[in-house]
């Protein structure tokens, strides 16, 4: 069998193997509440030079902290032992469920983490000091981490808003979910675990995206 063919036969078998190869989809990554620090507020927190301890890495350079703050609300409600997330960020900034707004009694917006500009108010205390925040506090809008590699596979592009679709005993469908593109993500629909538990799905479920606009 001479070169060409056996290139044609190679690429004819890669082709039917790519068509009946089935995509597992996006892997779901629930997030409970969660707190992101700036180094100002860590060191009011923990003690001036603090440093994060990892406890558990996540994707790219972020990780679960080992240590953990009380939110306390402006009606002074409050809620203790919710975890820190690092690196450090230039802003504090607290993502909460829905359901724990009503143990709060507070009401930030649905919000792109990063986006706090009018948001909620929340006091954080620590075992060294405590912070009030005047904003900062957020539901966090269901969104896709994406490599740039599974961004071109699904056609899509940083800050493209698709729905997607879950299969399993409570068939789901969240719309405009936004995709948010970089090369040190890893691919992941991170969901809120209100959202997760209203749709039964667990910590490695799997989404398929069906609308892309």
């Amino acid at each position: 069998m001479d070169e060409k063919l056996v290139n044609l036969v190679t690429q004819s078998v890669i082709e039917i193997l790519n068509k009946t190869q089935k995509d597992d989809g996006i892997k779901v990554g629930v997030s409970a509440r969660h707190v992101h620090l700036s180094q100002q507020d860590l060191e009011t927190l923990f003690g001036k030079g603090y440093k994060l301890t990892p406890k558990k890495m996540l994707m790219g350079d972020q990780f679960a902290a080992e240590e953990c703050v009380t939110l306390v609300s402006p009606s002074l409600r409050t809620i203790e032992g919710v975890r820190v997330l690092g690196p450090v960020r230039k802003d504090s900034q607290i993502e909460i469920s829905r359901t724990d707004t009503f143990k709060l009694k507070v009401s930030p917006p649905v919000r792109p983490s990063g986006n706090i500009k009018g948001s909620a108010p929340m006091a954080l205390v620590g075992p060294k000091g405590s912070v009030f925040l005047n904003e900062g506090c957020i539901i966090a809008n269901r969104h896709i981490h994406m490599t740039p590699e599974d961004a071109e596979k699904y056609g899509v592009k940083d800050n493209d808003v698709v729905d997607v679709e879950i299969q399993n005993s409570k068939p789901t469908r969240y719309y405009n979910v936004q995709v948010r593109v970089r090369e040190d993500f890893d691919t992941e629909m991170h969901i809120d675990t209100d959202d997760a538990n209203a749709a039964a799905i667990k910590q490695g479920d799997h989404v398929e995206i069906i609308t892309k606009y």
